[in-house]
């Protein structure tokens, strides 16, 4: 039998068997390399693999180790994890709501706002949605907020952290597509490519997380005209109202001020992410110990579970590389180039399908575990048919990030599940997040159609 045709067989197989195995609910690392594995020795049996290509392996975890663009992923999350741990996000979140409470549907105004100042400041999905879920849903509740409106603007918002920058999703996405456009390019005589960059990936999921802000308000607007005991206004006490101006400026202008360092440096050339990612995280460390919430007890906590996060995320990617390597040499990429290039309507259906993919791969996977094991197989392909990488990363964010609220296996409605009250039912969280989940896909179908709003900002700013 031809080991090339035997190759791809294993090559397709070894990718379902991969998410079969997931589903049974084996630890995603070891899964992805010990399956990766057993069908490289079954393709060494059948003349389809060459084992000496797992030599490979090493230079690539050598290669993860020596990556200073990789170095700003522990930096980002330790500044993200104390800030919530040190109590400066709850500041945030209850002064937000005092400010916009007055107005019918400012709470939900204030928790969209901070949101996304969280997602600026930690880039981790799981810490924004508890914390939110934690502080905010029991006061909406209180308030008269409908529960399902309440539970969907919580879970949405907090799955900001995905597309707005500094996402840790980006970072790697950007490094990983930087390495695959070059290959792409160069494999097309052009030996002197246009470079990719994290930076630019920041610059270009900018304005499409903006948008994301804006629908999600525009939602929570509609529902105050049009359902306004959904929503109702919680006006602040006199006695509460005198020292709001002040207490907005010490909450709001510290945080704002380090997110508008760390990004601003970042889009501005100023700062690679990794410096950028190393002052967010001293930033982080002074503004807890000005308002006197660090000390030693949190400073550990913020360390172990920084690096518990961190070495989840790595783990992951040690064993997606082996899923890479052999993947592709029993000439499991010549198989996707060939069903992607042969299909109808070309470049748009391509996209259309892999975006589909990664949607669905979304119920049942992690977002690291999904670009770990389709970007490397799709993103060469997609490439080579000429679209741009920056879009491609960006758009793969904001369709992750949809795949975060999609029921039943979004990962944020099980975030907030497990931080909320017994009376407040999944099937409400479900409802919930419904119509926001419908807005993120107007979003992605309005980058699909307008992706000047990804690629015109890091053309300015390049």
């Amino acid at each position: 039998m031809d080991p090339v045709f035997v190759g791809e067989v294993l090559a397709g197989l070894m990718f379902f068997g991969v998410i079969g195995m997931l589903l049974l609910g084996y630890p995603v690392a070891f899964t992805l390399a010990g399956t990766s594995l057993l069908f490289a020795l079954a393709g060494w049996q059948l003349g389809a693999f060459d084992p000496t290509n797992l030599s490979a392996i090493a230079g690539r975890y050598t290669g993860f180790m020596t990556n200073e663009v990789l170095v700003a992923v522990p930096l980002f999350i330790f500044m993200g994890v104390m800030l919530e741990r040190s109590g400066i996000a709850e500041q945030l979140l209850l002064t937000m709501g005092r400010l916009f409470g007055r107005v019918r549907g400012g709470l939900g105004f204030s928790v969209i706002i901070v949101g996304a100042l969280l997602a600026a400041s930690t880039g981790v999905v799981g810490a924004t949605v508890v914390t939110m879920g934690l502080i905010s849903l029991p006061a909406m509740i209180r308030s008269g907020y409908s529960p399902s409106l309440a539970s969907g603007v919580i879970c949405a918002s907090g799955t900001l952290g995905q597309i707005i920058p500094p996402s840790t999703v980006l970072i790697f996405m950007g490094d990983m597509l930087a390495g695959i456009n070059a290959q792409v390019q160069m494999a097309k005589g052009n030996f002197a490519p246009s470079p990719v960059s994290v930076g630019d990936l920041f610059a270009g999921a900018f304005i499409p997380g903006f948008l994301l802000v804006l629908l999600y308000m525009a939602y929570v607007a509609f529902k105050a005209i049009t359902d306004p005991e959904s929503c109702p206004a919680t006006p602040v006490p006199a006695a509460e109202r005198a020292g709001l101006p002040r207490e907005v400026m010490t909450a709001l202008v510290p945080p704002l001020l380090l997110i508008i360092s760390v990004l601003g440096s970042i889009l501005g050339g100023i700062a690679t992410p990794t410096e950028a990612a190393s002052v967010g995280a001293v930033g982080a460390t002074l503004l807890s110990a000005l308002r006197w919430k660090l000390s030693l007890s949190v400073l550990r906590q913020v360390a172990v579970s920084t690096a518990s996060i961190t070495s989840m995320v790595f783990v992951i990617l040690m064993g997606a590389s082996v899923f890479s390597i052999v993947f592709r040499q029993m000439g499991g990429d010549n198989l996707v180039h060939e069903v992607l290039t042969s299909l109808p309507g070309g470049l748009t259906t391509a996209v259309v399908i892999v975006m589909a993919v990664m949607f669905v791969l979304g119920f049942i996977l992690d977002t690291f575990e999904i670009i770990f094991i389709i970007i490397p197989i799709t993103a060469p392909v997609l490439l080579n048919l000429g679209l741009d990488p920056i879009w491609l990363g960006v758009m793969v964010g904001m369709n992750l990030q949809t795949s975060f609220l999609t029921p039943p296996f979004g990962f944020a409605l099980f975030y907030l599940r497990g931080v909320a009250p017994p009376s407040l039912s999944t099937g409400a969280i479900y409802r919930g997040v419904a119509p926001l989940v419908l807005l993120q896909i107007l979003a992605m179908a309005t980058l699909f159609v307008f992706p000047e709003l990804v690629t015109w900002l890091p053309s300015v700013v390049r």
